[in-house]
């Protein structure tokens, strides 16, 4: 006999009611759970005014927003639930909220808070952060793990970070986790996923490898001088760890990173061979770990701690006391704020006494003067510094107003900052510092009485922002920018999600596609069609006109003569159109006017004058008949009115004036042409252009004068210097006249 399953016993579902919300805005409320409380609050009223949510709630007891299930997987789910009919607390799975671990709650990350303080604060330590959710089997599975190592590395100066996916995926989505768990770490703001097993091992080296390569020096007997002998120019006290450890302790490698920009770090292995030197000099225990900070005397620590276990607490006391130099040099702004801060009352004032001084043997006794009166008298409210004038110059002439006593000499000032737009109160010593006994007695008695009369310091003035001497140089802060953008592409090109790279991998296929089949298409297409086809004149535009001007000029420059004669076709009507009107663009046609009478010595000079420019295939020559066709010449030389002016046809001269000799260079697309008048007899000088004292020459020949007859000279010597005229032509320095269109030539 079947009987019927016993009813499952559900949750009460929710009764949506009116919501008073009695607790105040966490910015505004300051109780330390009002932001717990007002997110509990927040995600209540979510739930409620979503009807999926509240049935997702009521059947599973979680708003199903975060979990790691698909909609099938929870209905294959619900119908385990009904075969089976079982007490979901057998399996204790801390899948919601409520039963999560509380021991991630103190890393949870906010967008805001991550962009606010987290990013900046990796500029101090690196961060190791988990991307997590609700109903995620894995983030299960490496919990231990995780637990036991971010308490390890928080413990050594690390930071840690917890991302829930369903509550802040914006800031998920923001660091590139696409799935939980996700593990990543963050260090100087830049962001490095990590790739392993979850095992402690390697997250703790995950961790270490963020952290640059030198940012701790091996030290031993052959190289601890030069180290301990760097705070000249590193303007900063060098600190040595002694330990028997082989390798370098995270612990001080963490230490280092956070005070690289105060400290230079050393570490030393007691148990290696070559540091005996070392350990004797300074009398070190080589079963405890000491820690010695050195300053401007290397033969002494300035400071010692030792203990058997090094706790973090206990390395950042002892370095935040000694992150300066007795006598730091100020090669920043930054370091300037820092050492005298400005005055934010008067139990909190802050005295600077300045020693500017250039570098060189020369001024080192007057240094040296100066740091043994600092070491003496170290008080809270004093702070030693010295500056090189001739590195701050703008520094230095606003406090000694270029007076000549102290031009080339060391001057004290006693300074305070009054505000951070640069005003300052000071005093300088009357005299040069010398590092005497007198000048010691002298600051030392200003230094009392500025204890009781702070009105001491009576001269003031505005000192502009000081350069940063240790600042690398351009080229070399673009070298490691570009090799962080490259190691950072070449990271996420293997490691990020592929659904992020696709859209940029197809841009990249199809440029190369299109790239290669732009090649293959050159290289099998015959274009010798479209070079011997005669160029079209309504096709051709402006801008492969242009072009092919100036591969004219760039082919006229090597015009080396390919013939050993030059062949001269005479103009007529039946070549006309293709020597001239349908002459390609860029190609330019030399005409000779010359008569049946002067044909013969007027061609044999011609050719002796352009022979030098027949290797140009740009260039055609040709001669003109002034017999047949004197009305085509006149007509082209009336667009020529202030080189040539033309008397009226009716002149009882009209067929007496002589043309021959004339050269005319035609350019048939662009429709302009360049005149050659010929050389007068008598004129030593010669001419090259067209336009050249031309009216007198045409107004001799109308008047019937013989210096245009070929009785009085030579007719040779009519086409003398025709050559210059031709460079001319080439360097395109002629006169142009244009015309409509070209006549007809009867």
């Amino acid at each position: 006999m079947s009987s019927s399953p016993p009813n499952r016993p559900t949750a009460p579902p929710l009764i949506p009611f009116p919501l008073v919300l009695p607790h105040r805005h966490p910015d505004k409320n300051k109780d330390p759970g009002a932001e717990d409380k007002f997110i509990q609050i927040s995600k209540a009223y979510e739930i409620l005014s979503n009807e999926e949510k509240r049935a997702n709630f009521d059947r599973y007891g979680d708003a199903g927003e975060s979990q790691g299930f698909s909609q099938q997987q929870h209905r294959q789910f619900h119908r385990f639930h009904d075969g089976f009919y079982f007490d979901e607390s057998f399996f204790h799975f801390p899948f919601n909220s409520e039963r999560r671990d509380t021991s991630d709650e103190k890393y949870l990350l906010h967008f805001s808070h991550y962009i606010n303080e987290i990013v900046p604060d990796s500029f101090k330590k690196p961060y190791l952060i988990k991307i997590t959710s609700d109903w995620c089997f894995s983030c299960i599975h490496i919990e231990p793990v995780w637990k036991e190592v971010a308490q390890e590395l928080e413990a050594l100066g690390a930071g840690i970070g917890v991302v829930h996916a369903g509550y802040e995926r914006r800031l998920a989505h923001h660091l590139g986790a696409h799935s939980t768990p996700t593990l990543l770490g963050l260090i100087n703001g830049k962001i490095t996923f990590f790739h392993n097993a979850v095992v402690r091992e390697n997250l703790r080296q995950f961790v270490e490898n963020l952290l640059p390569g030198n940012l701790v020096e091996k030290i031993t007997d052959k190289n601890y001088i030069r180290f301990l002998s760097h705070w000249r120019k590193d303007n900063k006290p060098h600190v040595l760890l002694f330990d028997h450890m082989p390798v370098v302790p995270l612990l001080y490698k963490l230490t280092a990173f956070a005070y690289r920009d105060y400290l230079s770090f050393g570490y030393v292995y007691v148990g290696l061979r070559g540091t005996e030197e070392l350990s004797s000099q300074y009398n070190i225990n080589v079963y405890t770990p000491t820690m010695m900070i050195f300053k401007e005397h290397i033969d002494r620590p300035a400071d010692v701690v030792q203990a058997r276990e090094m706790k973090k607490q206990l390395i950042d006391d002892f370095l935040s006391q000694n992150k300066f130099l007795m006598v730091a040099r100020l090669t920043s702004q930054r370091l300037f704020q820092e050492l005298c801060p400005v005055k934010k009352s008067h139990r909190q004032r802050k005295h600077c006494v300045v020693l500017l001084t250039e570098e060189g043997e020369k001024f080192a006794e007057a240094y040296e003067a100066f740091l043994t009166f600092a070491v003496a008298n170290t008080k809270d409210t004093l702070r030693f510094v010295h500056i090189y004038s001739d590195r701050q110059p703008e520094f230095a002439d606003a406090l000694l107003m270029d007076e000549e006593k102290y031009r080339g000499r060391s001057a004290v000032v006693i300074l305070e900052r009054r505000n951070n737009a640069g005003k300052i109160a000071y005093k300088v010593l009357e005299e040069a510092w010398q590092g005497s006994k007198e000048d010691n007695f002298i600051l030392l008695d200003l230094l009392d009485q500025l204890r009781t009369d702070p009105g001491l310091l009576s001269s003031e003035t505005v000192v502009a922002d000081l350069n940063d001497e240790l600042a690398p140089m351009f080229l070399i802060r673009w070298f490691y920018s570009a090799v962080d953008y490259i190691s950072g592409w070449w990271d996420s090109l293997f490691h990020s999600n592929w659904r992020e790279m696709m859209p940029l991998l197809s841009l990249l296929f199809s440029a190369l596609f299109i790239l290669f089949g732009t090649v293959i298409v050159q290289a099998f297409s015959d274009s010798s069609d479209t070079r011997d086809a005669p160029p079209s004149g309504k096709e051709e535009t402006a801008a492969k006109t242009e072009k092919n001007d100036a591969s004219f000029s760039k082919e006229s420059n090597s015009r080396i003569p390919k013939k050993s004669f030059v062949e001269v076709t005479e103009l007529t009507d039946i070549n006309y159109t293709s020597n001239l009107v349908r002459l390609r663009p860029g190609h330019m046609n030399v005409v000779l006017i010359l008569s049946n009478s002067t044909k013969t010595p007027l061609l044999q000079k011609f050719a002796l004058e352009v022979y030098m420019f027949t290797g140009s295939s740009s260039l055609h020559f040709s001669f003109l008949s002034l017999d047949k066709h004197r009305e085509w010449l006149e007509y082209l030389l009336e667009f020529a009115q202030d080189a040539a002016p033309i008397p009226n046809q009716y002149d009882k001269h009209f067929l007496e004036r002589d043309y021959t000799g004339y050269v005319l260079a035609l350019n048939g697309h662009k429709k302009y042409f360049c005149l050659f008048k010929p050389h007068r007899s008598g004129d030593e000088g010669g001419t090259l252009g067209s336009c050249e004292d031309y009216d007198a020459l045409q107004h001799a020949e109308a008047r019937g004068k013989s210096s245009c007859s070929p009785g009085s000279r030579s007719i040779k010597n009519k086409l003398h210097k025709l050559s210059f005229w031709m460079e001319r032509l080439l360097e395109g320095s002629l006169q142009r006249f244009y015309i409509p269109s070209w006549p007809a030539l009867d």
